[in-house]
């Protein structure tokens, strides 16, 4: 149905202008019910959409500062491939103390999402372990070496308790303001172990040393998984040490 399914929030919600950094997705400004917001339209089905959209709802009444999507007129959270949400502003993380400032709502997502189930054809790091296919990753187009060792990284977080990951936590994913943070583009979020998430920036999760190093492992081994192979996979993939 494409972006005909915005009038879904209204009959006079229209679209205001394209956002950069969609790869997936198309994303633009949009306007419903008189205030901006963010319309994102994917090829994403049904399952996935109820997934995140479950969990963007979960967490906003929790507390956290996330984008919960803006339901239709009949009350739904997306409708054909669109996800209306508001637009959140602010900056993204510079210093020490921003970065520990992500840190800490990183530490209320996990402890918010405990057992969350799973993302509908999503596996996590450890299921990779046994398997080669999951969602955005397929371990056959690696070559064998490249696989062995992102199996290496993510064995030692083996037995680990699971929550959701945002999984995609670059600045450009993240809205800081003087009184909150707001984590943006939920994509890549499914469950997993946390340490996926902390090996940060100044080590801002404080983790101990043998910790942050068994964290900054298995996540570079996932994003080289999760985009091979281009120019970014590879430099990833160079930092996971052979097994």
């Amino acid at each position: 149905m494409g972006w005909e399914a915005l009038g879904q929030w209204g009959a006079d919600a229209v679209r205001v202008e394209p956002l950069s950094g969609g790869v997936a997705n198309d994303v633009w400004t949009v306007r419903v019910d008189g205030r901006l917001a963010v319309g994102r339209l994917g090829s994403r089905g049904d399952a996935d959409l109820a997934w995140e959209t479950r969990l963007l709802v979960h967490l906003d009444r929790a507390g956290l500062t996330v984008p919960a999507p803006i339901p239709t007129v009949d009350g739904r959270l997306f409708a054909d491939g669109l996800v209306v949400m508001p637009y959140l502003d602010g900056g993204p993380p510079r210093t020490p103390s921003d970065w520990q400032r992500v840190a800490g709502t990183l530490r209320e997502l996990h402890r918010l999402t405990r057992n969350w189930p799973q993302r509908p054809g999503w596996r996590s790091s450890t299921d990779l372990l046994h398997t080669e296919t999951g969602t955005r990753i397929d371990l056959n187009r690696m070559p064998a070496e490249a696989v062995a060792r992102c199996r290496a990284a993510w064995a030692r977080l083996s037995g680990r308790p699971t929550c959701v990951v945002h999984g995609d936590l670059n600045p450009g994913n993240i809205r800081m303001t003087a009184d909150r943070v707001a984590l943006i583009d939920w994509d890549e979020s499914h469950a997993d172990v946390p340490d996926l998430d902390l090996a940060l920036p100044f080590n801002a999760a404080a983790l101990d040393d043998a910790t942050h190093d068994t964290a900054a492992q298995a996540s570079a081994a996932w994003q080289a998984a999760v985009c091979w192979d281009d120019d970014y996979s590879r430099r990833r993939l160079a930092e996971v040490r052979p097994a």
